[in-house]
């Protein structure tokens, strides 16, 4: 039932992170904060988890499971974290937790991984809370670990998801179709990044 839930979290020891501990992870942007996930998470987690609307956004069905399973299963993974994948939750500059972000499917030997987001608080939907939680993610990635490429996968009706993905400078590669969905595979490579990074900068 555990990857069921958090199928990310596969537990072969593949590479030590650059930093070598946990619990270190703390970006910070304009509006918007990725931290560690805590205990005090969970409850959202669970809340966001459980909403069709979300479930859709994110090709899944919500979770059946009960609360006190979900929370028991995330301190696990909270203890025992994959180190194959990396989750954070995103929270406002006031400390509000909207969300989450996550890397995943991590591989070292071909210096690439795959990145998810949720905004679950549908408040912050549409003020470009996401697009800012992408940037800081792909900050922290490139910036501390050696991936080449950036890749993720987002449903090919969901319009204003790949927008706010381009805007981080992520491009449309093709569509390919799994579990039963469709899905446009979308790519940044740090050439790309860097290359932003000094538009931005230039423009400061």
């Amino acid at each position: 039932m555990f990857r069921k839930v958090f199928p990310w979290s596969r537990r072969e020891p593949k590479f030590t992170p650059p930093t070598g501990k946990p619990g270190d992870v703390q970006a910070r942007g304009a509006r918007v904060l990725l931290r560690e996930k805590t205990a005090t998470d969970i409850a959202n987690d669970y809340r966001w988890r459980i909403d069709p609307e979300l479930a859709k956004l994110d090709a899944a069905t919500p979770i059946r499971m009960t609360f006190q399973d979900f929370e028991r299963f995330s301190l696990d993974e909270m203890k025992h974290p994959s180190p194959r994948s990396k989750r954070l939750s995103v929270d406002t500059a006031a400390g509000v937790h909207i969300g989450s972000v996550m890397f995943y499917d991590i591989d070292l030997s071909s210096r690439q991984a795959e990145l998810g987001i949720m905004i679950g608080d549908k408040d912050y939907w549409g003020q470009g809370y996401g697009t800012e939680s992408v940037d800081i993610l792909l900050d922290h990635m490139f910036g501390e670990y050696p991936f080449d490429r950036v890749y993720l996968h987002t449903l090919t009706w969901n319009y204003r998801a790949q927008r706010s993905f381009q805007k981080s400078g992520f491009k449309n590669v093709k569509s390919i179709r799994k579990g039963g969905y469709d899905f446009i595979l979308m790519e940044i490579w740090r050439v790309e990044w860097e290359g932003l990074r000094r538009r931005n900068d230039g423009a400061a």
